[in-house]
């Protein structure tokens, strides 16, 4: 089957739920060019956060969320994207070409393209409803079919990690800077096109798993949240190695993995904070994965709790300010 023409309307459908991918402190770090019958991706170096992120990994994997996301939205809208990742040596912030067909749309390329709206970064406690393994299964399919995995930690692990976050709060906490690239990105009204909104920070929280620090604390918790255990579960999702296709991979996977969870009904909000110091990192990898497989984000899974408002809505750019045409 042929390339499919991209009509003007086609591509504002599909780059609008692209850009609904999760980013490291919803900077949007991405640019699409667009062709008769490609999209490309290229990382927003200008969007880049230096001091939180100095070798790009949250940029990267950024980059990934919205190249999966892509992909679901073309499925939903009557194309299939035929993806080459890295097409470029010579330009390494070249991501992907995707190359779009036509094919018939199926009532899951649908259901998963609609959860992209709904998807929200819940920082909130968890209920302590347990997480059900079949549901764990499921997304440890969709990690593995997006080319990375998913492990779920045991309780004894999760103990592990949460003081491995700590450390990497306190270390980033002394690195100059630091805290001055959190607060330019977070604490963001309510409308703001990027950046963190204080709508979407809670205030009051005692988590089992401690999340990063950010401006605003508008949301309130629950009321039972307050009487309950946090349930949290975490995951850690790794790839073979640690090279820009690994770490776009990573990405791709997190985007899927995301979306199979919200389908599901789950809670969700990755956690890159101990992956961006080199030590706790190394630890990570050390203690819970094989030896040479690389540890790209962690994932906290749970059910909100009964009564728990509903997350606003995060600001996006206008899809028009995130796109070029043609081969410029």
């Amino acid at each position: 089957m042929g390339n499919a023409v991209l009509d003007p309307a086609t591509v504002h459908a599909v780059l609008s739920w692209a850009n609904r991918a999760p980013s490291v402190h919803n900077s949007q770090p991405w640019r699409w060019r667009v062709g008769p019958s490609t999209i490309d991706l290229f990382a927003d170096l200008s969007r880049a956060l230096p001091t939180i992120d100095p070798d790009g990994r949250d940029l990267q994997l950024s980059c990934g969320a919205a190249l999966q996301h892509l992909q679901v939205a073309l499925r939903a809208v009557g194309r299939s994207g035929d993806v080459r990742r890295l097409p470029d040596p010579s330009r390494p912030e070249h991501l992907a070409t995707v190359e779009v067909r036509a094919v018939p749309s199926t009532a899951a390329d649908l259901a998963l393209a609609r959860v992209i709206d709904t998807r929200r970064t819940d920082r909130r406690v968890f209920s302590p409803r347990p997480v059900p393994a079949e549901v764990l299964d499921l997304l440890t399919s969709a990690a593995a079919e997006a080319g990375a995995e998913l492990r779920v930690l045991v309780p004894g692990e999760q103990w592990e990690v949460v003081g491995l976050i700590e450390r990497a709060a306190v270390e980033q906490g002394f690195t100059p800077g630091l805290l001055e690239e959190v607060a330019a990105w977070s604490g963001r009204p309510r409308g703001a096109a990027d950046g963190v909104p204080a709508a979407s920070v809670p205030g009051d929280v005692d988590a089992a798993v401690p999340v990063r620090y950010f401006a605003g604390h508008e949301l309130e918790q629950s009321p039972l949240a307050v009487l309950e255990s946090d349930g949290s579960v975490l995951a850690l999702l790794h790839t073979a190695g640690d090279d820009p296709l690994d770490r776009l991979r990573a990405g791709e996977a997190l985007g899927a993995v995301l979306l199979q969870a919200e389908l599901a009904g789950l809670a969700t909000c990755p956690l890159t904070q101990p992956l961006e110091v080199a030590d706790t990192r190394a630890r990570l990898a050390a203690d819970l994965l094989p030896e040479g497989r690389s540890p790209q984000v962690l994932l906290r899974l749970g059910w909100a709790p009964v009564g728990a408002a509903p997350l606003p809505r995060t600001g996006r750019r206008r899809v028009e300010e995130t796109i070029s045409h043609g081969e410029g």
